[in-house]
């Protein structure tokens, strides 16, 4: 059966075999979970995906979002499934269910919503983007905020934004002027107009509650000033009833490349009346509270890449298996030969190679950092707790960056594949690359994330959380030594860990020496090169797991039943698929990776060294 916006075979590859998710069976709190279960839920989420969220793909591009008079318009299309996915609890996955989650592990979280957003994620932002409104809340919200809050957010009976963005104040945060004055009732009056606010008005839901920065009239300039407010759409009373109406307008929606469906919206607060917040958490603390917010947002914009790349790699193989075009190269000038599936021409066959590589590559280390998430809230241990959200903090900005941006080449190359069809929207990889290109720049430009893994994360904890990083990728290079087959790829991708922790420790250096912007001037290039290290520890994971069990169909063939059980047996050909796949990246990608570190570690400054002038178009 061909597939469909996700594999299915590889997402059980990675939960079963690769990362082993039923050791989690085994922890308190998911004691009652069995493989059974979390099979059901992703063919659910596959069937649902497939069936009621893929057919609002083109048409809610083509529809778009429509301001009439005040109000956002969304897809008629996306009010079924919208509804669907409330009625059948698909919201919060991972959150209690006392507060209106499922209290799945983050694994099976990530395999349900790869069949969502790699349907479209304009449709299904609508129903998710609150989660992370209701995170904050619970995190840092007072009781009776939770009571009001949560679970409504968290089912997604009311939607949640991030008003974070002003026209004078894109990533330099601190220079915001939105401002709250305090009011008598202990609420604070909000004055300010926020930009790009994804979801900011619609007519899903009743209600939508905004987390809103502001600085409280007299606080300290910069980010130390800054406070986060609950600023509802409808002003919520203390028993849970919506009052009236509160002074936060939506004036208008941005036109948009991609993601036409999706609301970006431009709003306005305190310009006709009052627009009243509750103060979330500690006065000038918005801070901190926003980037627990913001790292959520970012580990999902680069899901959001990577759910996008496998969509259109899976369009362009199924495309390349059925378009005939073109001679076999081996038939030469033989004008009787008949023509072939593109899929049987070499340079087609590596960049759906180079597809593949990239988005199992992608799969694998979103969910160890999904598996990261599990551990560091399931196990007994103090220090493994601890370790797990260190793993988390230092790769957050690579699932972000590298995903978005690797993400958005596999859609390119996906259109490539299509020759000219792919141009066209006749054929859903335009749309892929149009709404992927986002995902770089969502939630913090990739590099603002390279600047955030070279100013803060290398040096976490003097370096150890860094170094404790390289010896996971080590032990999995260890393990693949031991098997014949893979010798080669290990010895290169050890002398890839080794450069990369050179560069780091160079680079690290650098960036606190006289010539730190020079460092920042590489942080990008060292970003993706790491970027790069890493998928091919994880496709080196994959064949280590898939070469026993590929001898243990094929050892002892000869060659020619070897091709044949390869041609008839699926399993067979998986894990050779595998195998495959791990060599040509080691072999012919991270050399180009090795490259980009030399270059780092150079340390050249041409890009600091040539004049404004310089650039020339004056």
């Amino acid at each position: 059966m061909t597939q469909q916006i996700a594999d299915r075979r590889d997402i059980d590859f990675v939960l079963y075999e690769q990362l082993n998710i039923e050791q989690l069976f085994k922890t308190k709190k998911h004691q009652d979970l069995n493989k059974k279960m979390v099979d059901m839920v992703v063919t659910e989420a596959r069937a649902f995906g497939i069936k009621e969220v893929l057919p609002t793909h083109a048409d809610g591009d083509k529809d778009g979002v429509a301001f009439e008079n005040g109000r956002v318009v969304i897809p008629e299309c996306y009010r079924r499934p919208y509804q669907l996915m409330v009625e059948n609890e698909w919201t919060s996955l991972t959150e209690d269910p006392a507060a209106g989650g499922q209290g799945l592990p983050h694994m099976v979280m990530r395999a349900a919503y790869e069949y969502f957003i790699g349907a479209n994620y304009a449709m299904v932002i609508y129903a998710l983007e609150g989660h992370g409104t209701g995170k904050m809340i619970e995190l840092f919200g007072t009781d009776k905020q939770k009571n009001l809050f949560l679970k409504k957010l968290y089912t997604a009976q009311w939607g949640g934004t991030m008003d974070l963005t002003e026209p004078e104040a894109g990533s330099d945060v601190g220079a915001l002027i939105t401002s709250a004055r305090r009011l008598d009732d202990g609420t604070y009056a909000i004055t300010g107009n926020k930009i790009y606010i994804t979801n900011g008005e619609h007519d899903l839901t009743e209600n939508i509650i905004h987390p809103v920065l502001a600085r409280i009239e007299g606080a300290p300039a910069g980010t130390k000033g800054i406070s986060i407010f609950i600023v509802p759409k409808i002003w919520v009373n203390d028993d849970g009833s919506l009052g009236d109406t509160n002074d936060i307008v939506c004036t208008g929606t941005e036109e948009k490349m991609g993601l036409h469906g999706s609301a970006t919206c431009a709003m306005s607060m305190g310009s006709k009346g009052v627009c009243r917040g509750l103060l979330l958490g500690e006065e000038n603390a918005g801070m901190k509270i926003m980037f627990q917010m913001m790292n959520e947002a970012r580990l999902d914009v680069g899901f959001m890449g990577f759910c996008n790349a496998t969509a259109a790699f899976l369009y362009a193989v199924n495309f390349a298996r059925e378009r005939i075009q073109g001679k076999d190269l081996a038939e030469g000038k033989n004008a009787e030969a008949p023509s072939v599936p593109i899929i049987r021409h070499p340079d087609v066959r590596r960049m759906l190679l180079w597809m593949k590589a990239h988005v199992e590559g992608m799969r694998s280390f979103i969910y160890y950092v999904a598996r990261c998430f599990d551990l560091a809230e399931c196990s007994a241990d103090e220090k493994e707790r601890e370790r797990n959200e260190d793993l988390i903090a230092l790769l957050t900005p690579l699932i972000k960056a590298y995903c978005a941006e690797r993400g958005f080449e596999v859609c390119i190359e996906a259109m490539q594949v299509h020759g000219g069809c792919g141009y066209t929207m006749d054929y859903p990889v335009e749309q892929l690359a149009r709404d992927c290109k986002i995902a770089s720049i969502f939630e913090g430009t990739d590099g603002i994330q390279a600047m955030d893994l070279l100013g803060r994360k290398l040096g976490m904890k003097k370096g150890s959380v860094f170094m404790d990083f390289m010896g996971e990728m080590k032990k999995t290079i260890q393990k693949a030594k031991g098997i014949e087959a893979l010798k080669p790829m290990s010895v290169a991708m050890e002398t890839a860990v080794d450069q990369l922790g050179e560069t780091a420790m160079a680079i690290g250096k650098q960036a606190v020496s006289p010539s730190f912007k020079t460092a920042f001037a590489s942080a990008h290039p060292f970003m993706m090169a790491m970027g790069d290290v890493i998928m091919g520890w994880m496709l080196l994971w994959r064949a280590a797991v898939s070469s026993p069990k590929l001898e243990k169909i094929i050892g002892g063939l000869d060659e020619e039943k070897k091709a044949e059980k390869l041609d008839k047996d699926k399993n067979a050909a998986f894990y050779d698929g595998q195998i495959q796949t791990a060599r040509f990246f080691i072999n012919a990608v991270l050399p180009v990776a090795l490259g980009r570190l030399a270059a780092v570690r150079t340390g050249d400054d041409a890009v600091l060294k040539i004049t404004e002038r310089g650039f020339g178009g004056m």
